[in-house]
């Protein structure tokens, strides 16, 4: 068949295809259209018509050939001719009947479209029907029929291409598929996200594409175009590049352009970190280093992690200990070599290596190895010995005290949470005795003999060291050495017992945990409490050997501190100050698992799912955030950066409030403030005191301070203190009596001790009540300066200078003259920078990071009235930043974390925040931190109300981290709080295997064994609560009363009727399923 010849065509426009109307249509005219459109549609309904009256006639054949010739003819307007053949029958078409015929259809379209567009988009029915209220409801057909799109799982404002799936209680968003897409807990992600990565993008090395001449880039000329190639080369080109493509693929993953093989980041890290101590093998901070990256590949949930670990991590230290004879001494790579070792070493050769580390000296080798024998050996009875040991390993020089403290204090923390509460304060009342009430007539004496003497009133069963009418081992000897006449001690309060609980295992816990808490004081051996329970009982024999003859005055101090701290009273900055770098708050931060201190960390809702937006109309409405206080329970910073009676915020939180004193035995510790005291000079005891008071009830604490000064007129201290009290319950001006008689009535020198706090606490008394002309007012007193007008104020300023330049006997009183000064400059200029420049200016006066620490938070406070307590305009850039770099430098202080988080609280996003709760470190490996911040963190969690949930799993794994690390990973108190918090959020299976890791880490922990008897119950058998006792009872863990005394009742009733044969198999084990049932 041969191709048409167009040219045979005849020329004709209905060739052209049906285009868009042109500008010619517009130039026809609309009503000759629309005429000539209505009579053409009148004569064909006529022809209609006819043809319908006369089809009757038609037969069937000929109607079918005269639709065929109309169709055809209709239809068929123009035929392209075939080649060689002509269409004889053909007809040309008029082009004004095809062009009319498309005017009728515009015209029509256009009728349609006017319709269309002036029909209302809605009908408003104002009026309503009244057949609704005749019939009850809207008519059936009447009720408009909505059908949801794509059966619900469109979503309004998303492409169509994404879907909704509901997974269980919750929706997933995804591209609509059938299958469902993996979540993160499925095991192919977790495979997918634990491999190691096998490509990586390395940019060339190149900056640019043209190698670059005498500074400019030399671009390829146009010359020299080759020629068209022809297809056939195209094709061998195309398969030599997939043959070169597909060789080289297998090669990209290992090996670069240049043939040197590709490293992870991992192996890069390990490198470089190689290179480094093959340049300086003595690094100890890169060695650790070495250790982390090692470790960061091996997760501690894979099998035999923990033995794993432990071999990478001898293997590297035992290279840094051979690499440089400095590493050998390092007690930090020792210490992590001992503590790798016990994980897969045999016992006698970790006692040999023990023993190796002990001959390097230091009290920090010797602390380690007591933890080490406290949590192998088991008893406090050979915890006595190794401390016994120990002590005289550090010898008799006064130099050594404060460390032989610490050695007690491990002891006595031993003591209690084994739960031999009284031996622990059977030891601090003798050594309180031997400190501070020797007879007039043993002085000088060897130690032996004054512990014997001591003995002889130890027996006599008088008062003692904090119990009521107590008056002293001095002043019982110069009485004649009389017999215990008086009253017997105050009994303590009886056990009750839980009579809404029928379960005898429940019962033991709630009565072995309330005389924990409750009987504390040894007992008298005619005391009932002592027949029942030999362990009420303390004889000084079994304490004599950790009696210390304390001579400082620094020492005896510390002791003081430490008993007020045992008692459950912390002190702040109380271990820093023992012991610089130490990790003694792993064992000494007791008060942290008090059950009213659990309480304030963890929610009141902890439990409980609550909504974060509500719906009204179907419109999403966000909740209003709600925070609680941004300054929590946990208060930690650095000795003195904030005295026992300084406050911060509207709350003024402080050292102790109200809620720190819950489950304290109030008395006891008022008689050991009274009988401790030494004198009318003794200001700083005093000032904890009143603190005390205060917590409990102002107006006493008042009282009390009225009878110090009375004693004491002339002591700076104390009416410091008062004038306090009284600004502490908004008695302003009492307040400003007491400044304006002891400054201003008598005149001191600048730089006497106090008087530079004294001036600022006037000040800023004066500030923060919103007079600022009364600030400035005691700015000028303070250096007598009077006047107004710039030039007092430049002279004010050059005469603050000079004071601060003098040399002060106190660190805080130069601290309190630059607050005044920084304070000038903030009123006079409003310039926050000045201000702060002020404290950056100021040189580094002691070397110890107490004083610098000092410094920035008194910094921060400055900021943090002027801008939150006072609301002054101040830009929020200025806090956030400092108090950044303040959290960073100082992360254990709880005082920057309250303000950081207050800075925090107005901005939706939690970056910094959460920066802050990370467990990484700038070189990739677990960040170190103590156990106030680690605890922290998790009331951080709960901070906002309604993020607790949400923050539940970054919160574990901050307790797993903590768990893992070797700073905390054998701290009770941290152990405590983890069991604490999955009860809480109801993962109790979780936290029964959690317990027994627990208490293999603490095994003399007794508040550990409790949890399993008491909040776990619903989760361990019978069975096992009887593997826990004995456990409990082979490691020497104190129970005032056995298990059995519960049991054996019911026990033996259910024996006896078994042997009778009156209760049948099926009754019997109901009833001893009744029994064991929880709660």
């Amino acid at each position: 068949m041969s191709t048409p010849s167009f040219s045979s065509f005849p020329p004709s426009f209905a060739s052209f295809p049906d285009l868009d109307p042109g500008p010619s249509r517009n130039t026809l005219d609309r009503t000759r259209n629309e005429s000539s459109t209505d009579t053409r549609e009148k004569d064909r309904k006529v022809k209609k018509d006819k043809n319908r009256r006369g089809s009757k006639k038609l037969t069937d054949e000929s109607r079918k050939d005269k639709k065929h010739k109309t169709a055809k003819h209709d239809l068929e307007p123009v035929l392209p001719r075939q080649h060689g053949h002509t269409w004889k029958g053909a007809s040309i078409p008029d082009d004004e009947k095809i062009k009319a015929e498309e005017d009728r259809r515009l015209a029509k379209s256009d009728i349609q479209e006017s319709q269309w567009d002036s029909r209302p988009v809605f009908f408003s029915d104002r009026k309503g029907d009244q057949l609704n209220v005749t019939y009850g409801g809207i008519h059936a057909g009447n009720i408009p029929k909505y059908h949801i799109v794509n059966r619900g799982r469109s979503i309004l404002g998303l492409d169509g291409d994404w879907a909704i799936y509901r997974r269980g209680k919750g929706i997933e968003i995804n591209i609509e598929r059938r299958y469902k897409q993996p979540t993160l807990t499925d095991s192919s992600v977790t495979t997918l996200l634990a491999a190691p990565p096998f490509r990586r993008i390395i940019g060339s090395g190149d900056s640019y594409k043209y190698e670059e001449v005498d500074g400019f880039l030399r671009l390829p000329s146009d010359r020299g175009h080759k020629a068209a190639e022809d297809y056939r080369s195209v094709t061998r080109q195309q398969e030599h590049l997939d043959s070169d493509s597909q060789s080289s693929a297998s090669d990209d993953s290992s090996v670069d352009e240049s043939g040197t093989p590709i490293l992870t980041s991992h192996q890069l890290s390990l490198k470089t970190l190689e290179q480094q101590l093959a340049a300086d093998p003595s690094s100890v901070e890169t060695w650790l280093s070495l250790v982390r990256h090692s470790l960061s590949n091996i997760p501690v949930t894979s099998k035999n992690a923990t033995k794993a670990r432990a071999e990478i991590t001898l293997a590297i230290l035992t290279r840094a200990r051979a690499a440089h004879p400095h590493n050998q001494s390092s007690r930090i790579l020792f210490l992590k070599y001992l503590r790798a070792g016990e994980e897969i070493w045999h016992e006698s050769k970790t006692k040999a290596e023990w023993e190796e580390a002990l001959k390097l000296g230091g009290i920090e080798i010797w602390m380690e190895w007591l933890e080490w024998r406290i949590r192998t050996a088991g008893g406090v009875d050979t915890s006595v010995t190794d401390a016994t040991r120990v002590l005289s390993a550090l010898g008799n020089s006064e130099s050594r005290e404060i460390d032989k403290l610490r050695v007690v204090w491990r002891v006595a923390v031993a003591f209690q949470q084994a739960g031999y509460y009284e031996r622990t304060t059977a030891l601090f009342q003798a050594q309180a005795e031997l400190i501070f009430e020797v007879p007039q007539s043993l002085y000088g004496l060897p130690l032996e003999s004054q512990l014997e003497s001591l003995e002889e009133f130890w027996e006599s069963e008088v008062p003692r060291a904090g119990e009521a009418g107590a008056k002293g081992w001095g002043d019982w000897v110069s009485c004649g050495r009389p017999d215990n006449s008086g009253s017997p001690l105050k009994a303590a309060p009886q056990v009750d017992v839980d009579t809404q609980s029928k379960d005898p295992y429940v019962q033991w816990h709630y009565d072995e945990s309330r005389a924990d808490r409750t009987s504390r004081v040894p007992a008298r051996s005619m005391d009932t409490r002592s027949e029942s329970d030999p362990y009420a009982t303390v004889l000084l024999s079994e304490i004599k050997a950790l009696l210390l003859p304390l001579r400082t005055e620094g020492a005896k101090n510390a002791f003081r501190l430490i008993w007020l701290s045992l008692l459950g009273l912390h002190i702040p900055g109380l271990t820093e100050t023992l012991s610089q770098g130490s990790w003694d708050d792993r064992w000494s931060f007791t008060y942290l698992c008090s059950f009213s201190r659990l309480d304030s960390i963890f929610p009141v809702t902890a439990g409980q799912r609550q909504l974060i937006a509500d719906s009204h109309s179907g419109t999403l409405i966000g909740r209003e955030r709600e925070f609680s206080s941004a300054f929590g329970p946990i208060k930690e910073w650095s000795r003195d950066v904030l005295g026992p009676l300084e406050w911060v915020g509207q709350e003024k939180w402080r050292m102790w409030a109200a809620v720190d004193l819950q489950g304290i035995d109030q008395d006891f510790v008022r008689a050991v403030f009274r009988q401790l005291r030494c004198g009318s000079e003794d200001y700083e005891w005093d000032i904890y005191a009143l603190a005390f008071e205060a917590a409990l009830n102002i107006k006493s604490a008042l009282k009390l301070s009225r009878t110090f000064l009375s004693t004491a007129r002339d002591s700076l201290p104390h009416w410091a203190t008062h004038a306090r009290l009284e600004r502490l319950r908004e008695h302003v001006d009492d307040a400003r009596k007491i400044y304006q008689t002891v400054l201003v009535a008598s005149q001191h020198p600048p730089t006497q001790p106090f008087i530079g706090q004294l001036w600022w606490d006037w000040a800023e008394m004066e500030w923060l009540s919103g007079d600022q002309n009364g600030a400035l007012r005691v700015i000028q007193r303070s250096v007598n300066i009077e006047g107004a007008g710039g030039m007092m104020v430049l002279r004010v300023k050059r005469s603050l200078d000079d004071t601060i330049s003098c040399t002060h006997e106190e660190w805080k009183d130069r601290e309190g003259w630059i607050k005044l000064r920084a304070l000038i400059e903030l009123l006079t200029s409003s310039s926050q920078d000045g201000a702060l420049t002020i404290f950056d200016s100021q040189p580094s006066v002691n070397e110890s990071s107490g004083p610098r620490e000092s410094m920035m938070v008194a910094s921060l406070m400055l900021l943090y009235n002027h801008s939150v307590m006072l609301r002054s305009p101040t830009p929020p850039v200025v806090l956030r930043d400092r108090l950044q770099i303040a959290v960073d430098t100082y992360p254990d202080n709880s005082l920057v974390l309250g303000m950081f988080l207050e800075a925090e609280k107005g901005h939706g996003i939690w970056g910094r925040v959460r920066a802050q709760l990370g467990q990484s470190a700038a070189d990739g490996g677990p960040r170190e931190k103590s156990i106030s911040r680690r605890i922290a963190e998790v009331w951080v969690a709960g901070w906002e109300k309604v993020r607790w949930q949400s923050e539940i799993e970054r919160t574990r794994s901050g307790l797993a981290a903590a768990a893992e690390s070797e700073r905390t990973t054998g701290s009770a108190i941290l152990w405590c709080v983890i069991l604490e918090f999955e009860i809480r959020v109801g993962e109790l299976q979780r936290a029964k295997k959690l317990l027994y890791r627990a208490v293999h880490e603490c095994p003399l922990a007794k508040e550990l064994y409790m949890v399993a008897f008491g909040p776990l119950r619903s989760v361990f058998s019978a069975r096992e609560l009887d593997g826990f006792v004995d456990i409990m009872a082979e490691r020497g863990v104190r129970m005032r009363k056995g298990v059995d005394e519960y049991i054996d009742g019911d026990e033996s009733d259910s024996d006896s009727e078994d042997l009778d044969g009156s209760e049948d198999e099926i009754e019997y084990e109901a009833r001893q399923r009744r029994l064991l049932m929880p709660y």
